[in-house]
């Protein structure tokens, strides 16, 4: 079977999709990033599915390949890395209180809250970004689509403006590698 013209659309509308971001909210990312780290501040992230994947792999990317030999490091921390923990929340309480019921664990006034959710309307995400921004906090949201509840509700909203779930997370880990690889620098 050939497939060459189905991948010829999926890139076109992949590469499309990065000429409409918004290098401004990008450039706004980071330097919230760098600021939260100057700081010493905690940066929370989360993300369900595909996008709890992305949350991981930012981790990594801030944590030892930004920070790695610095005198400064990021202080990123990962909500749905660690399972035992998310599971006996969504068991005893609800699945939508898995990150909130973390951050009131570990957040301080001014710590930085990260959801990733290409819907922008995951309750569980929403719950954790009304309570950074409830407590002193700033809220930064990566969507897709119209960017949800989310969108409406974050400090900063970094959205990939695209009806279509793939692409979105392709740019948010794109997100993630060019934000970490100019940091490095």
């Amino acid at each position: 079977m050939n497939y060459k013209s189905s991948i010829e659309v999926y890139l076109s509308k992949l590469k499309s999709t990065i000429d409409e971001l918004s290098i401004d909210s990008i450039n706004d990312f980071m330097n919230i990033l760098v600021k939260a780290r100057e700081e010493d501040r905690t940066i929370f992230i989360m993300g369900n599915g595909g996008s709890s994947a992305t949350a991981s792999h930012f981790v990594c990317d801030f944590n030892k390949g930004i920070s790695n030999g610095k005198d400064k490091p990021f202080k990123f921390i990962c909500l749905n890395d660690n399972i035992p923990t998310m599971m006996a929340y969504a068991n005893d309480i609800g699945f939508e209180e898995i990150f909130v019921q973390q951050l009131k664990n570990y957040f301080l006034k001014g710590d930085l809250v990260i959801g990733i959710s290409g819907s922008g309307n995951s309750k569980n995400i929403i719950k954790a970004i009304e309570y950074a921004n409830g407590n002193g906090g700033f809220s930064i949201g990566l969507t897709g689509f119209d960017g949800g509840k989310i969108g409406h509700l974050v400090n900063l909203h970094l959205n990939i403006p695209i009806n279509d779930m793939q692409i979105t997370e392709d740019l948010h880990m794109i997100l993630d590698h060019c934000v970490m690889q100019i940091l490095s620098n």
